[in-house]
């Protein structure tokens, strides 16, 4: 599955994300049935929805867009993986990025930050969620790789 492709065979059917995301993990594309969190400088609420089944799922998280805490480090990822997410697309900050790049996961996210975030469980799931130039809707699928994501209200692949 590449991007580029989709785009080409799909054009009126995708909508493209126009972040300058930064990859990381060693899953350089993956794609699935969209799950949503929507928090703001606090991960506990992506933490506990993360540890539920994936099932091939993509986590799409709304974090604003800061730079200044990170929403996952190298022990959520590790919870990624192990519940099954095809993987994370966040608008928001990642820590322990060279863990992570050795990982077997993929995830896309704005920046990176030593600081942790907070934890008091604020934030919505299961909500459409709103960035860079997309909504990213519960049940839309998300396609990603190293040239973008998409999304789709449809399965295309």
């Amino acid at each position: 599955m590449k991007t580029a492709d989709l785009v080409d065979a799909h054009n009126d059917h995708v909508r493209f994300c126009e972040l300058p995301f930064r990859q990381f993990g060693r899953v350089r594309s993956f794609w699935g049935p969209v799950a949503t969190v929507k928090c703001f400088e606090d991960n506990a609420l992506l933490k506990s929805c993360l540890q539920e089944p994936g099932d091939g799922r993509v986590m799409v998280v709304d974090g604003g867009g800061s730079t200044r805490l990170a929403l996952l480090g190298d022990q959520i990822s590790l919870i990624l993986k192990a519940n099954g997410w095809a993987g994370i697309v966040i608008n928001g900050s990642i820590r322990d990025s060279a863990e992570i790049d050795t990982m077997d996961v993929g995830l896309f996210c704005l920046a990176t930050s030593p600081k942790k975030s907070a934890k008091d469980g604020f934030g919505k799931r299961d909500v459409a969620v709103h960035f860079g130039g997309v909504s990213f809707n519960p049940g839309d699928y998300v396609y990603r790789d190293p040239d973008g994501v998409l999304v789709s209200a449809k399965k295309l692949v």
